[in-house]
């Protein structure tokens, strides 16, 4: 692939992370994607022969920005000690887990077209473009994190049963439907009730 060529197709893609932005995944139809690009209708089928494989390589930007955020987290997180001089310790797991998931809802909440986009089965069952090589590092992330927290459970089953949790408190949240039932001011107290919930009480 030429210079030229790699730059329209990584035109496309940005392109396409905009809209799904502004619009949300159900705008993503190639010719709007080419319209907005300035190219011929015709134009993504040479870069991105189906749709999908065009999808795909949007959400794909959404995981990785996603992942820089939970990567930062893992390397920085730390817990004050003794004050700022200090440079603080590294924070726990389970304090790393409540950062994870917090980063997680406010992605969805303020990513929303993205996120709609990016946990779609369909888009995960395409790899030709690394999806998986994308999105699987974070839920390993979840998974070792929540084995250190509770290492008697099998630790995939309840990182996935935490992540659904908060994945449907993102939904709910989003759509007004936990502030009308639970008459909650904010999502916090419920993402700490399902980190309660699926890890038990965090130790004062």
């Amino acid at each position: 692939m030429t210079e030229q060529e790699a730059g329209l197709r990584a035109r496309l893609v940005a392109v396409g992370v905009d809209l799904v932005t502004q619009k949300g995944a159900q705008a993503l139809s190639l010719r709007e994607i080419a319209r907005r690009a300035g190219v011929s209708h015709g134009a993504p089928r040479r870069y991105f022969p189906t749709h999908l494989e065009l999808l795909s390589a949007i959400a794909r930007e959404g995981f990785a920005e996603l992942g820089a955020e939970v990567a930062e987290e893992l390397r920085g997180g730390k817990e004050p000690a003794g004050g700022e001089e200090s440079g603080g310790v590294e924070a726990s797991p389970r304090a790393q887990l409540a950062a994870l998931a917090r980063i997680y809802v406010d992605f969805a909440l303020s990513h929303r077209g993205m996120y709609e986009l990016m946990f779609r089965h369909d888009l995960l069952e395409s790899n030709s473009l690394g999806l998986r090589e994308t999105s699987l590092p974070l839920f390993n992330s979840l998974v070792d994190l929540v084995s250190r927290v509770r290492p008697d459970v099998r630790a995939p089953d309840v990182a996935g049963a935490l992540w659904a949790n908060l994945h449907g408190i993102a939904q709910l949240w989003g759509w007004g439907s936990l502030q009308l039932a639970t008459g909650a001011d904010g999502v916090e107290p419920l993402v700490r009730a399902a980190l309660d919930a699926h890890l038990g009480p965090e130790a004062r």
